[in-house]
């Protein structure tokens, strides 16, 4: 079963930003680094998270870049490669070693295949939830189907994306994507991450940064360039087989274009009965499969 244990709390700065951050486990232990996504919280690691200490690791969840407590970027990069350069600076910063493990969800996934490409020697294993790599993204992206999906990435491209982010749009997206999970919880910690107007035009930034490449710093140019690359570190994929943000269907039809993108090693999965957020609708299984992964903490 689950273990839904309270997570300790605490602020720490890494590469000149002050992030938010929740954490479970021996502070001696390899550092098991886990990203969030979009609309949700560091919060949604919480079925996770004392799983991973009870098998040693140091569990850390940072709120990512501009997601309030974290602060918002002075430099407002909301690039991929800017979330990679965060996780890589979050694993100096809480002493993390070879052996520290990488898990992300939704834009956690893409900050995490990037982070480990970019600085395969930080990071021993990987595992990335809901969003495949790049190479499989641009394959998959333009079908119709998947086209209306993604509606909301045009959205955020508009003047209007602030105006559109109520708390009832972000409920409508989550049952989209995940069609009778209940959210309520979660999407109300999302909307207190959006504590001000400048948090909200940080999670729309993400995918302003997506589309728009004149966004791109420089200083995150090696991290960057590392979003489409295969990486080198073994990674384990787990895709809802109902999932509502990206159809399954199309990323699975051929499983070993899917893993080609992955580093050697890699693996692909589906979890049935789970849509987007398919560690919140399924923990004890994709639990499970994390920790099979992963493996105990070497110590």
């Amino acid at each position: 079963m689950t273990r839904d244990e309270p997570l300790a709390s605490g602020l720490v700065t890494a590469d000149g930003l002050e992030f938010g951050y929740l954490t479970s486990g021996p502070a001696s232990g390899p550092l098991a680094l886990c990203l969030h996504g979009f609309p949700d919280s560091a919060h949604t690691w919480r079925h996770l998270m004392p799983e991973l200490a009870a098998a040693g690791y140091r569990a850390v969840a940072p709120f990512m870049r501009g997601y309030a407590p974290t602060a918002i970027p002075k430099d407002g990069a909301y690039q991929t490669g800017a979330l990679a350069a965060d996780a890589n600076a979050l694993h100096e910063v809480f002493g993390g070693e070879g052996d520290a493990v990488l898990i992300g969800h939704d834009w956690g996934a893409s900050a995490a295949y990037a982070a480990s490409a970019s600085a395969p020697e930080r990071w021993r294993r990987v595992v990335t939830l809901a969003v495949p790599p790049m190479g499989t993204i641009l394959q998959a992206f333009f079908t119709y189907e998947q086209l209306k999906r993604s509606f909301y990435v045009f959205l955020m491209q508009t003047p209007l994306a602030a105006m559109a982010m109520t708390e009832d749009f972000v409920a409508g997206l989550w049952n989209d994507w995940s069609p009778g999970h209940a959210a309520a919880d979660d999407v109300a910690r999302f909307m207190e991450c959006m504590a001000t107007p400048a948090h909200m035009e940080a999670a729309i930034g993400y995918y302003r940064a997506m589309l728009d490449s004149s966004r791109h710093l420089p200083r995150y140019g090696a991290e960057q360039n590392a979003t489409s690359a295969p990486g080198e570190r073994p990674t384990l994929y787990l895709h809802g087989a109902s999932d509502g943000c990206f159809g399954a269907d199309a990323l699975f039809a051929d499983r070993d274009a899917l893993t080609g993108h992955l580093p050697p090693d890699s693996r692909a999965e589906l979890v049935p009965d789970a849509g987007h957020f398919l560690h919140l609708e399924r923990p004890d299984e994709v639990n499970r499969r994390v920790l099979d992964w992963i493996g105990p903490a070497r110590g």
